[in-house]
Formats: C-alpha cells, sequence, structure tokens
C-alpha cells in the first residue's frame, strides 16, 4: 500500500508550489523543472526563481522540517538543469520554434517573446542573455528566440553558462544563507516567496515603464 499512496502524492503535487514539488521529487524536481522552464516554451509558468530558494532554504538544519536537502546535490542538479534546459531551448529555436511560438495562444508567452527581442536588441547577446535569466518568462522564451535569430551558438553557449550558474547557484545559496542566519525562517516562506517574485518581476516593470517613456519621447518629437 506504501508505494500506491506515494505514488498518488506525486501524482497529486501542485507544479506552482514550490514546497509541494520540493515534497514529492526533492532534488531531481529542481533539475527536471530548471529544465522544463528555461529549456521547453511548455515551462514557461513553472516556479524557477522560488523553487531554487525554498529548496537552498530547506537544506539547513535551523528549524525541524519534513523536507530536507543536500546542498551540493541540489547545486548539482539546479546547474545542470539550467545549463542543459537553456542549451536545449536554444537548439529547438534553431529548428522549430518559430513555428512554435506562432502557434501557441498564450498571450504572456508572446509577451514573454516581445521582451525577450527587446533585451537582444537592446543590450546585445552576451548582457540580454545573463539577464533574461533573473526573468520570468523571459528566460523560457529568449532561449528558442536566439536560436530562431541565429545568434552564434559559441556566444550563446557562453553566455547562458555564465547566467545560468549566477542564477542558479546564486538564488539557492540565497536561501540557503538566509535558513542558516534565522532560526525557523519558515514561519515567513510565503511572504518570502512573494518577495522573490516581486523582485524577479523588477526588471519586467523597469522595461515596460522604460519603453512607454520612450514611446511619448517619440511622440512628443513628432
Amino acid at each position: 500500500m506504501t508505494a500506491p499512496l506515494h505514488l498518488a502524492s506525486q501524482l497529486a503535487v501542485n507544479v506552482l508550489d514550490a514546497q509541494s514539488l520540493l515534497s514529492a521529487f526533492g532534488v531531481l524536481g529542481v533539475g527536471v523543472v530548471l529544465f522544463a522552464e528555461t529549456g521547453l516554451l511548455v515551462g514557461f509558468f513553472l516556479p524557477g526563481d522560488s523553487l531554487l530558494f525554498t529548496a537552498g532554504l530547506l537544506c539547513t538544519n535551523t528549524a525541524d522540517r519534513a523536507v530536507h536537502l543536500s546542498l551540493v546535490p541540489l547545486l548539482a542538479a539546479a546547474v545542470v538543469g539550467a545549463l542543459a534546459g537553456a542549451q536545449c531551448g536554444y537548439l529547438i529555436g534553431r529548428r522549430a520554434g518559430g513555428a512554435l511560438l506562432a502557434r501557441s495562444r498564450s498571450q504572456r508567452l508572446h509577451e514573454g517573446a516581445k521582451r525577450a527581442e527587446e533585451l537582444l536588441e537592446r543590450y546585445g547577446y552576451a548582457k540580454a542573455i545573463v539577464l533574461a535569466r533573473f526573468i520570468p518568462v523571459v528566460r523560457t522564451v529568449l532561449n528558442p528566440l536566439a536560436g530562431v535569430l541565429e545568434v552564434p551558438v559559441r556566444t550563446f553557449t557562453l553566455w547562458q553558462v555564465v547566467g545560468g550558474l549566477v542564477w542558479s547557484v546564486g538564488v539557492t545559496l540565497a536561501g540557503y544563507a538566509l535558513g542558516s542566519s534565522i532560526p525557523n525562517v519558515d514561519r515567513y516562506l510565503l511572504p518570502l516567496i512573494a518577495l522573490i517574485v516581486v523582485v524577479s518581476l523588477i526588471p519586467l516593470l523597469a522595461e515596460a515603464l522604460r519603453g512607454r517613456r520612450g514611446a511619448k519621447a517619440r511622440g512628443t518629437q513628432q
């Protein structure tokens, strides 16, 4: 009876909730989710930032928790998932990215594609590929979009590795550091995750405001 019950709990997992994912799949789930979020367009809704932060927090011993993860395997899974996912997304983009985006009916995904293209045009390949890692949805769409736009393979690979390492390791260690320094930080987990979501959206909001100001300035000049 134990195996069927465990399987049922995994099937009932809430893919939008970091704690639910970690309870069901542990470290392996982190790698799979990051791969899907950064490599497959269908994964744009997955909680990459909050998952990394929560997983890092659950590696600490400052409170009694139902789930406890090991930091080194977690970092390895996060890095592999983030880097392999981005490279897979790029390769998909080289072959069929434009067609996949055109078929999607998700307004959020199309908005993310627009922001990703704006990032590439405004900041150039290197900076845009690194910055995109920290912007939800954009980090999903930019990788196949880079393939569609035929960004050189070496250039993309170099900067997606840099961005992927900084993002996956940095956010995970931020959760670990906070969990190590604040006793029973679990009590504040939901507000912390909400804060992470808000912070991760700041670059996107800043770009939107900048775009509006630019449009107003052009309208005034005309």
